[in-house]
């Protein structure tokens, strides 16, 4: 792992989203899937499983039976001849959704791979490889390949749900979004990495639809700077994370949208607890970050874990 080549993968994330626009532009990576598809089996970990999970939430919300588990579980949903497995691996060669795999492999699963090495031990598994096409993370951290699984998890859920969603569209609007935090890093980060750097650590909050960018910020800050840092759902957050408030100098990144913003933020203010808000701004927030297109929630979906990514890579570089 680098942090100098973390920074310069975040930096290169607008051109990888160009050339994965222009990969779903030239073929449907999903063309191949079965037609009788009557349940989604997500398998992954780490990123992988964050992204999962907010697909899967999306694809029941449509009316579709569909699980996000993690790789490493023993027990989950038996496969059956209408179920479609899709593993994820930025890698193709993480160990857990390899031994996932294997279970499924003489079953009557169809296996659709996402990965973003097309000659991994996951991809000569799979009946159907999906490319993520993010190009090497030279930095060793997984953050282009988990913006664009989430891309193509948008993709699988218009087709399988249906929905005309221009897909390639969404992602040029997420590239004007992730340019523009690049673009704009020095009026907004200098405060943002002060105001963060507190004794106790970071905390996330993000509404259930776009969990995953609390947990993909938390893990970004553990995995390169070594920070605390942990995530929760903000109605959630109510239940089992404003009991920190009143012990811990608490600090964190909420990413707004939740209809139970408000009552979180009520917690805040009688603490006097730090919260920085990205892609809105909320009453009584120590800061806000906007960008470009963040009224729309997929932009927000796929854009706003950048800002974590970038708060991590000038930490953990001493920048």
């Amino acid at each position: 792992m680098n942090s100098e080549l973390f920074l310069t993968d975040l930096e290169s994330k607008p051109a990888a989203l160009a050339d994965l626009a222009d990969a779903l532009r030239a073929a449907d990576p999903f063309a191949g899937l079965p037609l009788d598809i009557g349940r989604v089996l997500f398998l992954g970990m780490g990123s992988s499983r964050y992204a999962a999970g907010v697909a899967a939430l999306r694809l029941r919300a449509a009316g579709i039976d569909a699980h996000a588990e993690y790789a490493s579980a023993a027990a989950t949903y038996p496969a059956a001849r209408d179920t479609l497995v899709v593993p994820i691996s930025a890698t193709g060669a993480s160990r857990e959704t390899l031994d996932a795999v294997a279970r499924h492999a003489d079953g009557p699963a169809f296996l659709a791979a996402l990965t973003n090495v097309p000659d991994s031990p996951l991809a000569a598994a799979a009946d159907l490889v999906i490319p993520m096409h993010a190009g090497e993370e030279a930095g060793g951290v997984a953050c282009r390949t988990f913006q664009h699984t989430l891309a193509l998890l948008l993709a699988l859920e218009s087709r399988l749900t249906g929905r005309d969603r221009d897909v390639t569209a969404l992602i040029g609007r997420v590239a004007e979004a992730t340019q523009d935090l690049l673009d704009r890093r020095d009026e907004w980060l200098p405060l943002t990495l002060e105001l963060l750097d507190g004794p106790h650590g970071v905390y996330a909050i993000a509404p259930a639809e776009r969990l995953s960018s609390a947990e993909q910020s938390a893990l970004m800050l553990r995995e390169g700077p070594r920070r605390p840092a942990d995530a929760c759902e903000t109605g959630d957050w109510s239940h089992v994370d404003v009991y920190l408030t009143k012990t811990l100098d608490y600090r964190a990144l909420l990413f707004p949208g939740s209809r139970y913003d408000a009552q979180a933020m009520d917690w805040v203010r009688e603490r006097g607890s730090m919260v920085i808000t990205v892609g809105a701004e909320l009453k009584d927030a120590t800061a806000a970050i906007r960008y470009a297109h963040d009224g729309d929630p997929d932009v927000a979906l796929l854009t706003e874990t950048l800002v974590a990514e970038l708060v991590a890579a000038y930490w953990w570089s001493g920048r």
